[in-house]
């Protein structure tokens, strides 16, 4: 796919989401407490598989209306004690209330409060994450574990369920509830904060904005598909919403647990504001995503290629873990539903080709112009690490016989490696190549023009016929570069440092 591709309307998903938004909340009345599921600023899910929808496009779209909005950030107190990590970023999720919280703020929303849900007395390191939170002048309530939430309606919507719960004061009409990630407990904050207006004489609403599944797409349309593929290792499925097809007699698309939950999230409305707004949990959300695809087939085969990416990760993740094949096998279902292998990714075919021919690891990278370029692994380089100065080469209209780098500069680095700091493995990694890069641009014209590539790399797929080190995985995940490896590795070895 090249740069030219998109598929999505940025500016119409801004203008139609954010009305839409509105309209929910005038319809309802009173305060709107929006559940936002997924990531709000960083969904590159989204940015994948809808080509032109940016990875901030949600919170760009509130911006439109950030004066009426206010952000709540729920935690579960339970994710603390076990100091829970993002897989994509690499910090806890306490660290990310404080990321998300800059973020937001950074960009004029307000931000005062944050829910800690399933609260217990003897979970210290949650006392201990909200006195710090009060001390930088947040306002911090607690939620208890409720028993029986939600299959006991009766107890839930009481004094001894939802009502023991501390309230959230705030002061605009519309409350987005987000969170570092599942299970936080957003719903259930939302339903808190019902049931205490509602005590309180306050009228007030939910609803959900979770823009996968797409709801007003077919069952079997790609871009579905790339989401059950994305989220396999939670075996969720996309389904027909049954509520909505009973009562409005047309086809929507939810995924299983929100079908599964509605019956009883529908008594907990009825109980708390006397009769449900929705009849289905199609009703519920607010998504217009749907709605603002301009090419239908680059956003299909998009969604094919983050399909096939889903698939590779699987493999490598429960080869790192020796898992068993469940997670891979669901992405592989999907993938013959759709009517693809795991070849029909453009640069696998030409790194293993260069594999074969070399018999040594190697790697291969599309240009957002369509070119494939390879790098195979040397006495001096890895492949990664060819891979890169090769890709910038052609970027920079170099001549692939051009060495950006001296090889005396290179053996000083192996010296090191191999006789002072340990390592077994003397060839360079993708980190320590852009640094005698950057070096060498001081000097060297050819050097510093592809350097200044390196912006270029984003957005591109790469393949390796092994599985990548840390550094190497971080380096192509900070160029925004897409991966993927055959699940082997290099050399087989017992123990291996994560």
């Amino acid at each position: 796919m090249t740069d030219t591709a998109v598929g999505f309307d940025s500016a119409k998903y801004i203008e139609l989401q954010s009305r839409h938004i509105a309209e929910r909340q005038a319809s309802l009345g009173g305060k709107l407490y929006l559940e936002m599921g997924g990531k709000l600023f960083d969904d590159n899910h989204a940015a994948r598989v809808l080509p032109g929808f940016t990875p901030d496009n949600k919170i760009s779209m509130l911006e439109t209306i950030k004066d009426e909005v206010e952000i709540v950030i729920v935690l579960n107190a339970l994710d603390i004690q076990r100091q829970k990590i993002r897989a994509d970023l690499g910090i806890t999720y306490e660290e990310d209330v404080l990321r998300l919280v800059d973020v937001f703020r950074g960009r004029g929303f307000l931000v005062e409060n944050i829910v800690l849900t399933q609260v217990s007395d003897d979970n210290q390191q949650a006392r201990s994450f909200r006195a710090r939170m009060q001390r930088l002048g947040f306002k911090v309530s607690r939620h208890r574990t409720i028993k029986g939430y939600p299959t006991n309606p009766d107890l839930v919507v009481s004094k001894d369920g939802l009502g023991k719960n501390e309230y959230v004061e705030t002061t605009r009409d519309l409350v987005v509830v987000t969170a570092p990630g599942p299970g936080s407990g957003k719903l259930a904050t939302c339903l808190s904060q019902l049931y205490h207006d509602h005590q309180r004489g306050l009228k007030s609403g939910y609803a959900k904005f979770e823009t996968f599944p797409v709801w007003n797409l077919p069952l079997d349309h790609p871009v579905n598909l790339a989401y059950e593929s994305a989220t396999a290792d939670l075996d969720d499925v996309n389904m027909i919403d049954p509520y909505h097809l009973s009562a409005y007699g047309k086809q929507t698309v939810n995924y299983n647990r929100d079908v599964e939950v509605f019956p009883l999230l529908s008594r907990l409305l009825e109980e708390i504001l006397g009769k449900s707004p929705y009849k289905s949990p199609t009703d519920m959300g607010v998504n217009m995503v749907g709605f603002c695809i301009s090419d239908d087939e680059v956003c299909r085969e998009a969604s094919r290629q983050e399909t096939i990416r889903r698939y590779y990760k699987a493999l490598v993740n429960e080869t790192r873990n020796d898992l068993a094949p469940d997670e891979s096998d669901r992405i592989a279902i999907v993938m013959g539903k759709l009517g693809i292998s795991r070849t029909d990714r453009h640069v696998v075919e030409p790194a293993l080709k260069v594999e074969k021919k070399t018999k040594a690891p190697a790697a291969a990278i599309e240009l957002t112009n369509g070119t494939i370029i390879t790098g195979k692994t040397s006495e001096l380089l890895g492949c990664c690490s060819a891979l890169l100065l090769n890709a910038l080469k052609e970027l920079a209209g170099i001549d692939e016989s051009v060495q950006l780098l001296d090889p005396t500069s290179i053996t000083p680095i192996q010296d090191l490696k191999t006789k002072h700091l340990g390592s077994e493995n003397p060839r360079l990694h993708t980190d320590e190549v852009l640094i005698a890069l950057s070096v060498s641009a001081a000097s060297n014209p050819d050097a510093r023009r592809a350097l200044a590539e390196l912006r270029n790399l984003r957005d591109c797929d790469v393949h390796t016929t092994t599985i990548l080190g840390s550094v190497d995985e971080g380096i192509f995940r900070n160029l925004g570069a897409r991966v993927t490896s055959e699940p082997v590795y290099q050399v087989k070895k017992l123990y291996r440092k994560r």
